[in-house]
């Protein structure tokens, strides 16, 4: 199958357009998942330590060689200060089994702990070779322009919900004014876009499925897709995506259906969760 497109980070390293998203998987099915998506041609795979699964990915991952990989991972929110962005960070190396992650994020901003003793923590690992790219992970454009004024390391990713149905455009026009490459967590609004019947009707007229079509649109849109599935088929046409395009028709129904509705991005959080972990 045809290898996938990269996007250049700030830099100049290549972060391929689809990437195996593993939130929600765990035992056999994560190491099976990973194992499929790799022999079918992914170089990329996405995880987090709040995934917990990073020790199975990691057992798969000896199988193949490191450095044709692309690896991220995240640090939790109540791991963001300085000591305990480090500790997490080298606790996730040894899970996964490597040396160094090709991005490193900022799970969820945390209100409560200082961005810049964050970030600060984020340059030493890039410094030490730990790291190759600093990035963050569901920030708006307020939090994301505050990231690029203090970090002196370039922020290279964020990655946020986005599909059809939440399609954020004043985010989007910051994270491509600041060349912040964007990365579509739930790119198929973990399953509800099916419901739609434009999607139904173009995937049925396309001989495609529903889930291919609306990873195209966000391929089209400039947008790094990171969809999960437990399923081997699934996984295979997921990557399908690279020698046929949609119509300019389709571009439109599909961008019609924004109706800025989050399956997971809510603005209420439950602060004392294991997330956050935020005392009173």
């Amino acid at each position: 199958m045809e290898a996938a497109p990269t996007k250049t980070l700030l830099g100049g390293d290549e972060l391929p357009m689809i990437g195996l998203g593993t939130w929600d998987l765990s035992g056999e099915t994560i190491t099976s998942s990973v194992r499929k998506a790799l022999d079918v041609g992914y170089a990329h795979i996405d995880t987090a330590e709040g995934y917990m699964n990073e020790a199975e990915i990691g057992d798969v991952l000896t199988e193949y060689e490191r450095d044709d990989l692309f690896l991220t991972s995240k640090v939790l929110p109540k791991n963001l200060d300085y000591e305990g962005v480090i500790r997490a960070c080298k606790k996730s190396l040894d899970r996964l089994g490597t040396d160094y992650l090709n991005l490193y994020l900022i799970h969820w901003p945390n209100p409560a702990i200082s961005l810049r003793e964050t970030l600060d923590a984020m340059e030493t690992l890039y410094e030490e070779g730990l790291i190759d790219n600093v990035g963050v992970s569901n920030f708006s454009a307020y939090q994301l322009s505050c990231a690029h004024h203090i970090s002196n390391v370039p922020i290279a990713v964020n990655q946020i919900e986005f599909h059809p149905l939440l399609q954020r455009p004043e985010l989007i026009d910051y994270c491509r004014e600041s060349d912040t490459v964007i990365e579509a967590a739930a790119p198929l609004a973990r399953t509800e876009i099916f419901d739609e019947q434009d999607v139904q009707d173009i995937a049925n007229e396309r001989g495609r499925s529903p889930a291919q079509v609306v990873l195209r649109w966000a391929i089209h849109r400039d947008v790094v897709v990171l969809p999960k599935s437990s399923s081997s088929n699934h996984i295979e046409a997921n990557f399908d995506l690279w020698d046929w395009e949609l119509t300019r028709d389709e571009l439109a129904m599909l961008d019609n259906l924004n109706r800025d509705d989050p399956v997971y991005d809510h603005p209420v959080r439950d602060w004392t969760g294991d997330v956050y972990g935020i005392s009173k």
